[in-house]
């Protein structure tokens, strides 16, 4: 069946002399999954291969090195500095065209934001002249834990380019795309954003030159002209060739829209097949970095890409959080003519087979959690929380099953529907268990406090009911209905435990657990916190009633958004994950907030770049995070502690809610492997982990029980 929902998205489109079957590419993303020395190996091949099976027309390889490993930017970047790395180049784009998609190679140097060259190598710094010192320091947001990975380094060393330095990049860049064009791939992407070397000087920011190289708009952009001009009398007129260009640099005074429809105008007469509209930052900004070329704002870039595509008259790539259906528009509107996607094929790379199939609720979606750039950051590769095969693609995948196994998972939350819907795809039979009269487990109140999570569980549920899984709801799983059910193997998936520790004042009534917030804002209060809030009637109608078995999330927001049963000033003792997007929630429901955290930092759990935006925004909404406290204590009224400096701190508290005591809880997973079963603990049972702890775990435990 093909979909006609996306008629302008799914339609053929053509970049130069390139067809291409639909208008979707792979972003080029650095995922650092190429081999220590720069070349290609499985899997690098594998992840892109994996793409190419899922229907995408054009995949952009990331950051491909001109002068590797000077200029490289990560771990496992890949190089096209010399010959020796074409026989890894020419694997991979073979692999590719076995599955009808094409491969760009993104000819990339870092320049100025080379900092693992300089980690790893002892190189300078290639750049226009000095920069600005930052604005900030995004370090700020790192964790002490993090910090200590950063221990020891030196400040690097800037090269200011000279003509023969210059001539040299020139000619490293036209060499990169000789080697391209010999190992098959099907076009370039040249990378002239994002700070990198032909970036910095571009922007009236980092170049303040004097001589030919400086100054106006045409002395910037001469560099990158003659790398444009070198590359296309290297690849002949015929070879399909595009530019990456910042639209704007937000948080400085750099590169404006003005000036970004002047150059997109020049590189479309320096000989450039398209354009590829992106977006740079002011690095020392932490929160930032989700709001240029990997946003957090739906369709963030796309009106920038818009005026561009006005400016020019070859196509138009645009990317940055876009949906399927803005994309489509745009494309129908003329506002742009491919959609670079990068998150959203990392968590599934088969979204347009799924599109072409009629069928877009099955994509696993993002949740912009930001795993997957935030590894990178912190020196590995790329991962991601809702699809843990990412970067694993090489390794052998859990086999349909030849004998098939009857399997009771036990719990309902994102571990247990995810086990579940792969062990039957497999062909086992299993029997999922659920305590409470509905699935998503701690999912449900994740949904609530950040809802891009929400959909996440609508399509697990979806799967799950999708799939011949049996679902007993309401069920205590006990070694008796196991043994009654005759079931082969178990996995335990039921969660965390949520203590509370010991606060002087923690009996009062107006101190909630985060037991109790969970079952005040999705109506499943206990009588005991029923009693604390006194608003029985309240809490059934509002929330209750919007809860029921179908748990309409939707419903629930709306009702708790006008609705909540505390007092305009609100204390959270715990500063991690739970806590900070609890201060989210509650924050934008009018409440005065403050967190209170013995760490240093607070966002332990959070992947760095979420935390770095969220950090800053409950900051910039009055939300008061304080780290290093001690001695706590609780009144009727108020909240006290020592603050890091060690004075004493009392902050009004109407309601306390300690975010914090939760820990893996291996009883039930113990209790039946001692009465005989074959147990696998997944998920928080084993240690907090969240989305990306459960769904890993429950790879881990299908494999184990396909005997992968």
């Amino acid at each position: 069946m093909t979909s006609n929902r996306y008629p302008h998205l799914l339609s053929p489109g053509r970049i130069g002399t390139m067809e291409l079957k639909n208008r979707i590419a792979v972003t080029a993303m650095g995922v650092s999954l190429s081999e220590d020395d720069g070349t290609v190996g499985e899997r690098l091949i594998a992840y892109h291969e994996e793409q190419a099976k899922g229907g995408v027309a054009l995949i952009i390889s990331g950051v491909t090195g001109v002068a590797w490993p000077l200029g490289c930017v990560a771990m496992g970047q890949t190089a096209i500095s010399d010959d020796k790395f074409l026989p890894g180049l020419k694997a991979l784009t073979e692999r590719v065209h076995r599955h009808g998609a094409k491969i760009a190679a993104q000819l990339h140097h870092g320049g100025l934001v080379a900092g693992y060259s300089h980690m790893r190598w002892g190189h300078p710094l290639w750049a226009p002249g000095y920069p600005p010192a930052p604005k900030g320091n995004f370090t700020d947001y790192f964790l002490m834990e993090e910090l200590a990975g950063l221990s020891g380094m030196k400040m690097p060393e800037i090269k200011v380019l000279e003509q023969a330095d210059i001539a040299l990049a020139v000619s490293q860049f036209a060499a990169g795309a000789r080697r391209a064009k010999e190992a098959g791939f099907d076009g370039i992407e040249l990378h002239s954003g994002h700070g990198y070397l032909l970036s910095s000087f571009i922007s009236p920011y980092t170049n303040q030159r004097t001589d030919q190289y400086g100054g106006s708009r045409e002395n910037r952009m001469r560099f990158p002209l003659e790398v444009i001009r070198a590359i296309r009398a290297e690849v002949g007129p015929d070879y399909p060739f595009w530019v990456k260009l910042d639209s704007r640099e937000i948080g400085k005074a750099g590169i404006t829209i003005e000036d970004a429809k002047a150059h997109a105008k020049m590189v479309e007469e320096a000989g450039a097949d398209a354009i590829t509209v992106t977006t740079y930052h002011e690095t020392g900004d932490g929160a930032l970095h989700s709001e240029s070329h990997t946003p957090h704002v739906e369709s963030f870039n796309l009106s920038a890409t818009a005026e561009l595509k006005r400016a020019v008259s070859i196509p138009v790539l645009g990317s940055g959080r876009v949906e399927p259906e803005a994309a489509d528009s745009g494309i129908s509107k003329g506002e742009l003519d491919f959609v670079a996607m990068g998150r959203k094929l990392l968590a599934d790379p088969h979204l347009p087979n799924k599109l072409l199939a009629g069928r877009p609720d099955k994509v696993r979606p993002c949740v912009y959690c930001y795993t997957c750039i935030s590894a990178i950051y912190m020196g590995g590769s790329a991962r991601c929380a809702v699809n843990p095969e990412l970067g694993f693609e090489d390794q052998a995948p859990a086999l349909p099953a030849a004998t098939p196994k009857h399997v009771a998972v036990i719990g309902g939350g994102p571990g247990g529907m995810e086990s579940a819907r792969r062990l039957a795809a497999l062909g086992h039979k299993v029997t999922l268990i659920e305590q409470s009269d509905r699935l998503g487990g701690t999912l449900r109140f994740a949904s609530l406090a950040y809802p891009a999570n929400e959909r996440l569980l609508d399509w697990l549920r979806q799967e799950v009911e999708e799939a011949p899984v049996t679902v007993k709801l309401g069920t205590t799983a006990t070694p008796e209905l196991l043994r009654a059910l005759g079931v082969d193997e178990v996995i335990v998936a039921t969660g965390a435990v949520r203590g509370m520790p010991e606060i002087p004042g923690g009996e009062l009534p107006h101190v909630f657990s985060g037991d109790d917030m969970r079952g005040m804002m999705l109506g499943e209060s206990s009588d005991e916190i029923k009693r604390k809030t006194g608003l029985f009637t309240r809490l059934a109608t509002k929330v209750g009633a919007a809860t029921g078995a179908t748990a309409n999330l939707a419903l629930v927001r709306k009702a708790t958004h006008a609705w909540m049963p505390l007092g305009d000033n609100i204390a959270i003792i715990g500063g991690e994950l739970v806590g900070i997007e609890l201060a989210e929630f509650l924050s934008e429901r009018g409440r005065k907030v403050h967190v209170i955290e013995e760490a240093p930092r607070l966002g332990k759990g959070l992947t760095l770049v979420r935390r770095m935006r969220i950090l800053s925004e409950l900051a910039e909404h009055g939300v008061g995070l304080h780290g290093g406290a001690r001695d706590v204590a609780i009144t009727k009224e108020a909240i006290s502690f020592a603050d890091a400096k060690g004075a004493v701190q009392t902050i009004p508290a109407d309601n306390v809610i300690v975010a914090k005591g939760a820990v893996g809880d291996l009883t039930l997973a113990d209790s039946l492997q001692a009465a005989g079963f074959t147990v696998h603990p997944i998920g928080d049972a084993t240690g907090v982990g969240y989305i990306e702890g459960a769904m890993a775990g429950a790879l881990a435990a299908v494999k184990a029980v396909a005997g992968t």
